[in-house]
């Protein structure tokens, strides 16, 4: 079993031909080795496709995230007292129009909406408290504060003993 190949050699005359016998299993095994090499091909071509495109996804959401970070820090800066709803704006603001600057964003809010941004005297009016809120230990720490402060004026043994019991007591 062997299959017949004629080739043409350019130094010999069209007319000459030399055959030569290729054994038919020989073949059939570069025939083979061939299929797979365009298989393997064909298939690093659809792997070198996904990588691509997960590149891309990839460097979408790094450019997302580059720009909610900026953000962040702009609202930060300006002074804002609920950041998540003031991204959340920000960031559908800024995809909805995509010729906006992050600082114009900021603006924008701080214009539109003021209400997510603190006043400074709403932040001092915050921090003292009322008259319904009370420390938890509120007692305690004027009995501890004056049995150290008579124990370290006195220098006594018998008033630092009573500081060493209150506070062994309260703490």
């Amino acid at each position: 079993m062997s299959q017949i190949d004629t080739e043409t050699s350019g130094s010999e005359e069209p007319q000459q031909r030399s055959e030569r016998l290729v054994d038919v299993s020989e073949a059939i095994r570069y025939r083979k080795r061939a299929q797979s090499a365009e298989q393997k091909q064909a298939q690093l071509e659809q792997e070198l496709a996904e990588n691509r495109a997960e590149v891309e996804r990839l460097n979408k959401n790094l450019s997302q995230m580059t720009v909610e970070r900026q953000l962040i820090e702009k609202l930060v800066s300006a002074g804002v007292r609920d950041l998540e709803v003031a991204v959340i704006i920000g960031r559908a603001r800024l995809e909805s129009d995509k010729k906006t600057t992050v600082t114009d964003a900021v603006e924008q809010l701080k214009k539109e909406k003021s209400y997510l941004f603190s006043d400074t005297g709403f932040t001092a009016a915050a921090s003292t408290k009322t008259s319904g809120v009370k420390d938890r230990l509120s007692g305690t720490t004027g009995t501890l504060e004056r049995a150290a402060k008579k124990a370290a004026s006195s220098g006594s043994r018998a008033d630092l003993q009573e500081y060493l019991r209150a506070r062994k007591n309260f703490m």
